[in-house]
Order: C-alpha cells, then sequence, then structure tokens
C-alpha cells in the first residue's frame, strides 16, 4: 500500500511519540496502555502512511530515522495545533451556550425591548446577550436557521404569520396601537390635518412591505376595516406611494409629510404629543397588535429556558386572571 492511500488513526501520532520519548517498544506500549502487539502494528501503520519508516529497529533502544527526526517536531507542533483547537472550539461552544441571542423587528428593538429587557435582568443574571435587529420575515428565517432563541415582533390573531402557523411557543408580552397619523396642514388651522381618512380620493399611502409583520397585518385588517366604516372610503382610496418595512423610515416620510402612515403608537408618542404629527382618522381607524416573543420548539440552554420561565411567570403576576 502506497503512502497516504490509508487512514490515519490520530492514536497512531500519539503512539510515535511515546516511542520517540522511551526508545522501546513495551516500555512504549505500557505508557499507551495498550497490548504491544497492537502497538506494533499502530507503529507500522503511521509508517505505511507517511510511506518511510520512522524508527530504526536494529539500534537499542529503538532510534528515530532521519525521517522520523525530521517527522517529530512537526508532528508535535500539529498535536499542540490540534489541542489548542479544540479548546478554543470548546470555549466558543460554552460562551455561544450561555449567550442569550434574540431578533427583534427594528421599531420593538428601538422601543419596547430595552425596556422589556431592563425588567428581566432585575430578576435574571443576562450576561452575555446577542440582538439582531431586521424585518420580520428575516427574523423568522433567524429563528429557523436556530441562529436565535428567541424573536420579538408585532402579531394578531386575525393574521398568523409562519412561527404561529409552525407552532413555535409564544408569549404576549404587551400591546400597542397602530394609529393612521399624518403632519398637520400647514395653513395652522387648529384641527385641521394635510391628509385623513375619509378625504377625496386619492389618499397618499405610506406603506409597510410584505417583509414587515405589521404590513401582513395591514394587509389582512385595513380592507375589513374600511368596509365597516363607510363606503366613502375603501381600500382602493388609499394609494400607496412608498413601501418600506422600517415603521421608523416610514414615521419620518410621513414627517416630511408624504401621506399617511399607520404608525406605532409607542413610536410617535411624543410627536402626537407636540404636534409634529396629528392622527388622520377617528379612533376607529386605529388598529390594536400585540407585542410577542417567539422561542425555539426544541430544549434551549439552561439560560435560556430560565428567561423563558422567568417571562411567563411575570406574565402570570400581571395577568393572574388569564391564567
Amino acid at each position: 500500500m502506497g503512502p497516504g492511500n490509508r487512514n490515519l488513526d490520530l492514536e497512531w501520532l500519539e503512539d510515535f511519540i511515546a516511542l520517540a520519548e522511551t526508545g522501546n517498544f513495551s516500555r512504549a506500549a505500557e505508557v499507551r496502555a495498550i497490548a504491544q502487539p497492537a502497538f506494533s502494528r499502530h507503529i507500522r501503520g503511521l509508517e505505511e502512511w507517511v510511506g518511510v519508516a520512522l524508527f530504526d529497529r536494529s539500534a537499542h533502544p529503538a532510534a528515530l530515522t532521519a525521517a522520523g527526526q525530521r517527522f517529530l517536531p512537526l508532528l508535535e507542533e500539529v498535536l499542540a495545533d490540534l489541542e489548542a483547537a479544540r479548546i478554543k472550539a470548546r470555549a466558543a461552544h460554552d460562551q455561544e451556550e450561555s449567550t442569550l441571542r434574540f431578533a427583534a423587528t427594528h421599531v420593538l428593538s428601538l422601543t419596547f425591548f430595552p425596556r422589556w429587557l431592563a425588567g428581566i435582568e432585575s430578576r435574571l443574571h443576562v450576561g452575555a446577550l446577542q440582538t439582531m435587529s431586521d424585518s420580520s420575515r428575516s427574523c423568522e428565517f433567524l429563528m429557523f436557521q436556530r441562529k436565535v432563541q428567541f424573536v420579538i415582533c408585532h402579531g394578531h390573531e386575525s393574521s398568523p404569520g409562519r412561527l404561529d402557523e409552525l407552532e413555535y411557543p409564544m408569549l404576549k408580552l404587551g400591546s400597542d396601537l397602530l394609529v393612521p397619523v399624518c403632519v398637520p396642514h400647514p395653513d395652522g388651522t387648529m384641527g385641521k390635518v394635510l391628509h385623513a381618512v375619509g378625504n377625496s380620493p386619492p389618499i397618499p399611502l405610506l406603506a409597510y412591505s410584505e417583509e414587515s409583520a405589521l404590513g401582513r397585518i395591514m394587509k389582512s385588517l385595513l380592507h375589513p376595516k374600511a368596509m365597516k366604516n363607510g363606503r366613502n372610503t375603501s381600500e382602493t382610496d388609499l394609494q400607496e406611494v412608498f413601501t418600506a418595512h422600517h415603521a421608523v423610515l416610514l414615521k419620518t416620510m410621513t414627517l416630511e409629510g408624504r401621506g399617511i402612515a399607520w404608525l406605532p403608537n409607542s413610536l410617535i408618542k411624543e410627536e402626537l404629543e407636540s404636534g409634529l404629527l396629528v392622527r388622520a382618522g377617528p379612533e376607529t381607524w386605529c388598529i390594536p397588535v400585540e407585542v410577542r416573543i417567539y422561542r425555539q420548539r426544541s430544549e434551549m440552554s439552561e439560560k435560556a429556558e430560565s428567561l423563558w420561565t422567568l417571562a411567563k411567570m411575570q406574565l402570570r403576576t400581571a395577568n393572574p386572571t388569564s391564567h
């Protein structure tokens, strides 16, 4: 059998070093805690793999050949690197296991998540934390790929997402309200708005993309709400003039006077109070949404499971009659 044509057993490498140190097959076999015939086969197997003799068996004690002398320091370096790689890999695994990994939609990573996390940290030592902020669909993909343990996003019972369809465990952490807003009318008339639901169409709509959970919810609920609230406003009266999956970007475009957007109340509370934004429709046009957290379906790290348990306990405390 030619060199390199057979598999290499890493045990042979340790056997080689033991024999190089002792110079005696019997003593080296004892050190390695294996029978001498098996030890001798290992050394022959290694030599067949290298393709040359590594020991001069005629010498007493057994001595390294020139090839063996060249092989020994390189092999010791390789084994040291392998051990270092093993240690670093285990350290990386331990670090990953102890790190809590969240994916949160853009708007919730800015408004809800920091406050909710502070409440969790008051009861649980969170330690290392990794948070990824993206669209709802991208957050779902991160969950499917097991790159995160938790996803925080908006939801509505009438508009299930992929995580709902695949029955990922979910908790309702809070609520919010999508409010139709725009800028005040430039003539400064009190209570007059630049755009409003019910005005003569087309009404410029700043809409969420399909990547967004809020976009899915709006698409599911806006048309039925228009039909319920009267014949003067329908889905066709709202003309999409801008689309994005970031509520923050829609907020910026709304402040520029580009049209109406249904924005989370938590995101625009200050603008409503200051008058920079005003409601563009009555209360009946507001859409309630839930703030949800989803988790992996399979068992997670001890710390991740502790966080989930704590989140459930906090909800029971806050809503004792709902459990």
